[in-house]
């Protein structure tokens, strides 16, 4: 792995690897949560199952972990390569007129994405983790001593969209995963060699995940928050 992380090459293609592992997480979650809007008891079923499976807890959860800290300090590492050859070459080439804005600022929008998941995680994880791990609570219910009240995950993030504020905030950061996805989606495909014939097909998938789903999560927000 260090042998592959010391070339730029091999730096772009597990940068790719990471960015697609972290689509691939970023749509399984948004298939969960837009089960809150259609039905509420097969959310907090699909919750509870995520929460308290082992497999997701102690293997995926710390593989997740990892790839998002992982990408963030590669891009932030291959941001600095760029800049330190950007400065040779910046007397002949026109940087505006030979690359999108997505591309040319995908750093201030992953820094932005950064902030948010950090908030996100300290609304969810940081609370989920302290209700199981320290509280010892497993149960995943309102009120665990009473196995009537049923699940919690619903009613939970259902306060979480009631401020404005939030709703605002998740707003606007699913906006800037759309414009980082704008770029990154085909950007990640093309560093694992996958920029071929099927390139116009690849770029109508990448529009429609990188709108559709940020849009997406910006409709759970705005419908929990309208609807409660």
């Amino acid at each position: 792995m260090s042998g592959i992380l010391n070339s730029s090459i091999g730096r772009k293609f597990a940068m790719a690897l990471s960015a697609l592992f972290l689509m691939v997480f970023i749509l399984q979650h948004f298939a969960i949560n837009i089960l809150s809007v259609f039905s509420p008891d097969t959310f907090n079923e699909a919750s509870h199952f995520m929460g308290t499976f082992w497999a997701v807890q102690f293997i995926l959860q710390p593989v997740l972990i990892f790839g998002v800290i992982f990408h963030f300090v590669m891009g932030f590492v291959l941001e600095i390569q760029n800049n330190r050859a950007r400065q040779v070459s910046y007397a002949k080439s026109n940087g505006a007129a030979n690359s999108s804005w997505m591309s040319r600022n995908m750093i201030w929008s992953g820094g932005f994405i950064l902030v948010f998941i950090v908030i996100h995680m300290i609304d969810f994880w940081v609370h989920e983790m302290n209700v199981k791990y320290v509280a010892g609570d497993m149960s995943g219910l309102i009120n665990p001593a009473d196995p009537t009240s049923g699940f919690r995950y619903y009613e939970e993030l259902v306060v979480k969209f009631v401020p404005i504020w939030r709703v605002a905030l998740y707003c606007v950061g699913f906006i800037f995963l759309a414009l980082h996805l704008l770029h990154g989606f085909g950007s990640a495909f093309q560093s694992i060699g996958a920029n071929n014939k099927y390139t116009k097909a690849l770029k109508g998938v990448s529009n429609v995940y990188s709108i559709g789903i940020p849009a997406g999560f910006i409709f759970i927000a705005l419908y929990h928050h309208f609807a409660h």
